[in-house]
């Protein structure tokens, strides 16, 4: 007697046929992208390792600042918000936009909420220009100028922002860690900053922060999945250890101690506190205007090449480099950016992070239900989550803020002085004067300027040329009695 053969069952590891997940098969398309539910489900994890970092670094950098009125956010309402908002606006992303690109709170976006403008408004009248510049980035999405505004700045300039904020990332990392401290002025010099606290390298917490620093571009160097993550992890348990043997008098912000019930209900305190027209009363329109449109352009350019990195990566772009659905994709991250200010998180962006869930095979937005899934646990976990000393995480800030440099600086056209000097001026008055909008202001001003002194004013944009005289009349208002 014979037996005929038992039907083949097609499985997730069989891109392009017919699968037992059908509709989600085919609602993400995850066979037609060639790819298969275990591999978008390993990329979200990768994803998510390596990018879960911000759920520690982003409360301790907003942590950190004080409003005008001394009044400074909670620690573990920081961390509900942080991965609250990651949770919601990956799963949007990725149910929405269907693409392997995740979300969270932008560094550098939220050093501009927290040094720039927190100190001159309340918190809810800071989060709610970051509510406003998300409202922008959907208008100018929703009218087809958002391309349009980005082709204004040159290349080259754009790249000098995220450079920027990548070498004051840096700084902040090493001022938060007290590897570098700021010499008072009771010392009657010109040097601004020092080596440790008394210009010498003392105690444990510094230690940890070498450590951590080292273990971290060790990592990196190496191509370890989730480096930054593995990093805090193992220098928190360093830290935890030293703490218990060593009884260190001061850690700054958080001291490293194991929580007695390592899951807490979450605390949603800070959602929804935010005053959208506030800070204009504070600082005037104008300079309320300048606040707003540096927020935008701090996640506008940063979101539009990392969405396009990735989805280039992923294979997700047509033969002219364009991805289809990408107003979709650029209206989800307009509407992130206004939750991060509704949660008091600050402005959320694209994570250039999501390309290590690309590299495990990830085409779809399935990678994202996976990662958004992962930080909605994340809530529940916020006693460990506010266990991690200022000087486990901060090097994070160093590796990104390198990767962000390496990234970029070799995509400026150093030839060209038009481009090369402005560049130059917007990347080092970023970490220089401690202010996004001067390193942008400045760079813009200085762009226009030469150009117009080559002969080349023709070659420069309307809008660069209106932006550009904004910044100008911003700087001469103090000149001119107006502040």
């Amino acid at each position: 007697m014979t037996t005929s053969a038992p039907a083949k069952v097609p499985t997730p590891e069989q891109p392009g046929k017919a699968s037992a997940y059908g509709a989600l098969d085919r609602y993400f398309k995850i066979s037609e992208r060639g790819s298969t539910l275990a591999r978008e489900v390993r990329g979200g994890l990768a994803t998510f390792f390596a990018m879960a970092y911000i759920i520690v670094l982003n409360p301790i950098i907003l942590g950190s600042a004080k409003d005008m009125y001394g009044n400074q956010l909670d620690n573990g309402q920081l961390v509900t918000a942080t991965a609250l908002t990651a949770a919601f606006t990956t799963l949007l992303m990725g149910v929405v936009g269907n693409v392997p690109i995740a979300l969270a709170a932008g560094l550098g976006v939220n050093s501009v909420v927290a040094l720039q403008l927190a100190p001159r408004m309340s918190w809810p009248d800071a989060m709610g220009m970051v509510v406003l510049a998300g409202f922008v980035v959907m208008l100018l999405v929703a009218t087809g100028l958002r391309e349009r505004v980005m082709n204004a700045v040159p290349f080259g300039l754009r790249k000098a922002i995220s450079i920027g904020i990548g070498l004051f990332i840096m700084l902040i990392g090493l001022v938060d860690s007290g590897f570098v401290s700021r010499i008072p002025d009771a010392a009657h010099t010109t040097v601004p900053l020092q080596l440790g606290g008394d210009g010498h390298l003392n105690g444990w917490p510094v230690l940890v922060f070498i450590l951590g620093a080292l273990l971290t571009l060790a990592l990196i160097v190496r191509k370890v999945p989730g480096a930054i993550l593995i990093s805090i992890v193992v220098m928190t348990v360093v830290a935890v250890v030293i703490e218990a043997v060593a009884k260190v008098p001061s850690w700054g912000l958080t001291t490293p101690k194991w929580p007695g019930n390592p899951v807490a209900t979450p605390d949603f305190g800070l959602v929804g506190e935010v005053s959208l027209f506030g800070g204009f009363e504070k600082v005037g329109v104008l300079t309320g205007v300048l606040f707003v449109f540096t927020v935008l352009l701090s996640c506008f350019f940063d979101a539009m090449g990392t969405i396009m990195g990735v989805s280039d990566e992923a294979k997700l772009t047509d033969a002219q480099g364009q991805m289809p659905g990408i107003n979709k994709v650029l209206f989800v991250d307009g509407i992130a950016v206004a939750a991060g200010g509704a949660s008091s998180s600050s402005a959320t962006t694209a994570f250039v992070e999501s390309t290590a869930g690309v590299g495990e095979g990830a085409r779809t937005g399935f990678a994202n239900v996976v990662t958004g899934g992962l930080f909605a646990v994340a809530l529940f976990l916020t006693p460990i989550a506010t266990m991690v000393p200022s000087q486990a995480a901060t090097p994070a800030l160093l590796a990104v803020g390198f990767l962000i440099l390496a990234g970029s600086v070799k995509e400026i056209d150093w030839a060209d002085y038009t481009i090369a000097v402005p560049a130059f001026v917007t990347m080092l008055m970023m970490p220089f004067t401690y202010s996004i909008t001067n390193g942008i202001g400045m760079g813009f001003i200085t762009f226009a300027v030469l150009r117009l002194a080559a002969g080349r004013g023709r070659e420069v944009p309307a809008a660069m040329y209106a932006v550009s005289a904004v910044f100008a009349f911003y700087y001469l208002m103090p000149a001119l009695g107006l502040t």
